[in-house]
This record gives C-alpha cells, sequence and structure tokens, in this order.
C-alpha cells in the first residue's frame, strides 16, 4: 500500500526560496506504525453520579436562617401580634371588675365610645397639642436647616448638640421640663420676673391653657431636631445648579425658597410631618409628668384617657374599643394625606 511521505522534499518554484527540511530526530520509516485513537465520551450519555445526601447548600442556609430568625419571630408575635389581636378580642366584651364574666356585647363599647365627650375633648387638646407643635417644629427647623446648610464647618458642631434632645428619654425631658415650669422655682418664671417684674406668678402647670401650651413648647424642644436633622440632609441634596441658574434669572432668597427649594424637597416635607404626626399623637409621658389629665380632665391626652380606663378603672373592653377606633380614625387622616401630598406631588 503506497504512503505519502511526511516529509516530502523542498520544490523550487521561480525565485520562491525552498523550505528548509526540519529534523525532527524521528526516523520516516518508524512513521509508518499505526497509531491508535480513543474514542471521547458520548456527550449525550447519562453518567451515573452519585447525587450528595441530605438538603443543598441553599435549603440548609433557608433553614439556618429560619433557626436564627424563630427567637425574635416569636417575640414579636407574643409582645405584639398576640396582644393586638386580644385587645379586638376584648374589644366586643364587656371585660371590667363589676362583671366576674366577659360576655360579649357586639357594637355596644363602640356605640357608647362615640357619644363619650370625655373621648372627644381628650381627642380635641391631642390635635391641639399635634398641629401646634408640628407647625412651629416645621418652621423653626427650616429656619436652622437654611441657615447651616451652606456652613460646612459649623454644621460638624451644631448638629451633634441640636440632635441630643430627641436622644433623651421622654421621662426624663419630662421631668426637666416640670422643674422649669415650676412657678415659685422654675427658671421660666424668674426669667419672666426679672423681665416684667417681680409681681409675675404663672402658675403653668395647674392651669389647662397654659399647661396646654407648656406641653407644646416642651414637645417643640424636644423633636425639632429630629425635623432639623431630616430637612437639612433634604436641602443638602437639592442639585446646587438649580441655585446657579435662579441666581443668573436675578432671583432672591425667597424666590429661590419658594420656587426651588421647597418644591425639591416637598416629598420628604410630607413623610417627616407624617411621622412625627403619628408619634406626637401618642403623647403620654408629659401628661402623665405634668398635669396627669388635671385640672379635672381638662388636659387629658387619647393616650392618657386610655391608660386611665384600662389600667385604673380597668375598663379593658372599653379602653380596647377606643383604641381601635382611633386606630381607624388615624388610618383615614394617613390615607388621605398621603394621596394628597405624597402620591399626588410623586405623579406631578
Amino acid at each position: 500500500m503506497w504512503r505519502r511521505d511526511p516529509f516530502p522534499p523542498p520544490r523550487r518554484r521561480g525565485g520562491t526560496r525552498a523550505r528548509p527540511r526540519v529534523d525532527t530526530g524521528v526516523d520516516p520509516g518508524e512513521m509508518d506504525e499505526t497509531v491508535e485513537f480513543v474514542a471521547a465520551p458520548d456527550p449525550m450519555q447519562r453518567t451515573n453520579i452519585s447525587k450528595p445526601s441530605g438538603p443543598s447548600f441553599s435549603g440548609r442556609n433557608r433553614r439556618d436562617g429560619w433557626v436564627l430568625v424563630f427567637p425574635a419571630l416569636l417575640l414579636i408575635l407574643a409582645m405584639g401580634v398576640y396582644p393586638l389581636l386580644y385587645s379586638l378580642f376584648l374589644a366586643f366584651h364587656q371585660w371590667d371588675l363589676q362583671t366576674p364574666a366577659t360576655p360579649f356585647i357586639g357594637l355596644d363599647n363602640f356605640r357608647a365610645a362615640l357619644n363619650d365627650d370625655r373621648l372627644w375633648s381628650a381627642l380635641k387638646n391631642t390635635w391641639v397639642i399635634v398641629i401646634v407643635g408640628i407647625c412651629f417644629e416645621f418652621i423653626i427647623g427650616l429656619g436652622l436647616a437654611l441657615l447651616l446648610v451652606d456652613l460646612p464647618r459649623l454644621k460638624r458642631f451644631v448638629v451633634p448638640i441640636f440632635i441630643l434632645p430627641v436622644m433623651m428619654v421622654p421621662i426624663v425631658v419630662g421631668l426637666t421640663w416640670r422643674m422649669l415650669w415650676d412657678n415659685q422655682y422654675g427658671a421660666i418664671n424668674h426669667v419672666l420676673r426679672m423681665i416684667f417684674g417681680d409681681g409675675l406668678n404663672i402658675i403653668w402647670l395647674g392651669q389647662t391653657n397654659t399647661a396646654i401650651i407648656a406641653m407644646i413648647i416642651t414637645q417643640i424642644w424636644q423633636w425639632t431636631p429630629f425635623m432639623f436633622v431630616v430637612l437639612l440632609a433634604a436641602i443638602s441634596a437639592v442639585s446646587p445648579d438649580l441655585y446657579e441658574a435662579a441666581a443668573l434669572d436675578g432671583a432672591n432668597f425667597w424666590n429661590t425658597l419658594k420656587d426651588i427649594t421647597l418644591p425639591s424637597i416637598r416629598h420628604i416635607i410630607a413623610v417627616a410631618i407624617l411621622f412625627r404626626g403619628l408619634d406626637a399623637f401618642k403623647i403620654f409621658d408629659l401628661v402623665y409628668i405634668f398635669t396627669q389629665g388635671s385640672p379635672g380632665t381638662t388636659t387629658e391626652t387619647a393616650s392618657w384617657y386610655i391608660y386611665r380606663l384600662g389600667f385604673q378603672f380597668f375598663r379593658m373592653g372599653y379602653a380596647s374599643a377606643i383604641s381601635y377606633l382611633i386606630l381607624i380614625m388615624l388610618s383615614i387622616v394617613a390615607t388621605i394625606y398621603v394621596a394628597a401630598f405624597i402620591r399626588e406631588g410623586g405623579k406631578a
């Protein structure tokens, strides 16, 4: 059988240079041996690979995650979900010290709450404290944010100092300000006497109007830093190009504030006011420290009234019904507020 020489002699063509033979050190005669090729395995052929026993790596991760989360989940269910469901159960039953049993009374607790003048008075006091306090907190916080937004060096020292009231425990704030509001030895009356004369003696916590004012001022002192920090961060995030363009057009400070700053941070303002309003509506500590609802019940708030019903008069069913009515009311107000100020602004 004829075989082709693997190393043919070089051929010369025209002026083409001949390729030299490469010495491989192998005898050409030895190339006649048959070369055996091993066939590659068929990729379509299934191999029997034993799978590891037990759950996969992702399955073990999920299992370990649930094991780690379970104690916290159990605590949340025990401290949050169960009391919420049990209070809903109590709202439809008569649970008080006068009746040993807890009969089902349907909506009687809710009907009684809607006709309770004391509840409406407490709600009025609560809304006054919330609305007036948040308005002043927003105005003062916005003013401080506009004042310090262009002063980075001063801002480093002022912000940590301003944030201290927010970090204080509300009971500590109440005790401190109760000493300040004292009509005989308080610093506030002392300063007022220095200005208006020694005959001035305002019993701040002994009268309805002045006690409400004292609570509002204390709330403003403690929570204005929250508004200040949120608004300062929002204003700092506004693009400087907008202010430069406004300056080229000859806009003054008020035009810039009205046309650039406030529209740019309106979503953050709306969210901050919503969070602050929901938190302020729960005011309890200042009422407990300052007046405990006196004189009479004229300075009661909704949280204080519910506390007295449940833990002093032990009318748990009625207190639960009032709590759910307030929850429904706040849910409706928050939904309307979000639809009017947040979603509408987002579509715009």
